[in-house]
């Protein structure tokens, strides 16, 4: 006869074991459908370029706080020397009272009648009671120095006070801007990073062949509108070929700001450090039709990015990190206004 004995239930331990494993299966079938595929190597270079824009952003803010720092250490270091010498001429002062106080101390221990009538020469006493009184005066005006001095001395302190505060701000805002920068930077690379090496150098290439084709730049016939525009972008034409490098001012390398800065420094203008403050420093032309080689051209809205008109639609510039000084169309960047010196 056939045993029909119940089969043995799994223990408990198998089911949650097995549960567990089938439950990890699809978590894992779930994550790996779900899973956000690669970036290809244009959706890549996308972003790289973005972060290229907002390094450049973080860099002009960057090199204004850089700015604000030199002109407050310089401001801080002439008041410290102010102060100094007004110390100086304060105790000079507080000298000559004390010598004051000395002379009439020996010549005025007895009563002026008593003098008088004791002297054997009135006349000579007299003349002497003449000169202390006017040494009184002398003391008066004296007194009057170093309280003025006091106040004056008091106010400059304040003053180098508040400065050395502004400095601290500013350098807490610098270390910021800096930090920023190199997050961006790092971002980028780390992106890059994520494709091959074929990859990377299809996208260095890209920029290669931009830096090879500025050589061949059809610049047209225009005539700068002033000598100073002329000689600024003659100085810039000899810095063609050197690399973009974040808050670089040359000889090297450059970033944009830094170059039509140098550029204009060798036509005896000096510009602000920042492109945002030298889109001040000119006429403003909104047609780009009326541009003339020399000028200056902003670019986006915020004036983050500088270059100089080169003629024909170009622009001679610095453009972003991996690149080098190039001649480039003005049509691949937003175009705000340009800026005649005269």
């Amino acid at each position: 006869m056939a045993s029909h004995r119940r089969p043995k239930p799994a223990s408990r331990t198998r089911v949650t074991v097995l549960t567990a494993t089938a439950a990890a299966a699809v978590a894992l079938t779930s994550q790996a459908a779900h899973a956000d595929p690669k970036p290809t190597k244009s959706e890549v270079k996308a972003q790289v370029d973005k972060l290229s824009e907002d390094t450049e952003k973080a860099t002009e803010k960057l090199n204004g706080a850089q700015e604000q720092q030199d002109k407050l250490k310089k401001q801080v270091g002439d008041l410290q020397d102010t102060v100094a010498r007004g110390q100086q001429e304060l105790n000079k002062l507080r000298g000559q009272l004390g010598s004051m106080a000395s002379a009439q101390y020996r010549s005025g221990g007895i009563d002026p009648s008593v003098q008088l009538f004791l002297s054997s020469d009135p006349d000579n006493f007299l003349d002497r009671a003449t000169a202390q009184d006017q040494l009184s005066t002398q003391q008066a005006d004296a007194l009057k120095k170093i309280q003025a001095k006091q106040r004056t001395l008091a106010q400059q302190r304040s003053e180098a006070q508040d400065k050395l505060k502004d400095l601290a701000s500013t350098r807490k805002k610098l270390a910021a801007n800096k930090q920023a920068v190199q997050g961006k930077l790092a971002e980028s690379r780390k992106l890059l990073q994520s494709l091959t090496a074929a990859e990377r150098a299809a996208i260095t290439a890209d920029d290669t062949r931009a830096n090879r084709a500025s050589s061949r730049a059809d610049l047209g016939n225009d005539v700068p509108a002033s000598a100073r525009g002329g000689a600024a972008l003659n100085a810039a034409k000899t810095q063609i070929g050197k690399p973009y490098q974040y808050t670089a001012t040359g000889m090297a390398s450059w970033d944009c700001s830094g170059l039509t800065q140098w550029a204009y420094a060798q036509a005896n203008v000096s510009l602000p450090r920042v492109s945002q403050a030298q889109a001040n420093a000119g006429q403003r032309i909104y047609s780009q039709s009326a541009l003339k080689p020399g000028d200056l051209v902003l670019f986006y809205g915020d004036l983050h990015h500088i270059g100089l008109y080169a003629g024909n639609g170009m622009v001679l510039h610095a453009p972003h990190t991996g690149a080098n000084v190039r001649y480039e169309a003005m049509g691949n960047m937003p175009f705000q206004f340009g800026v005649r010196i005269g």
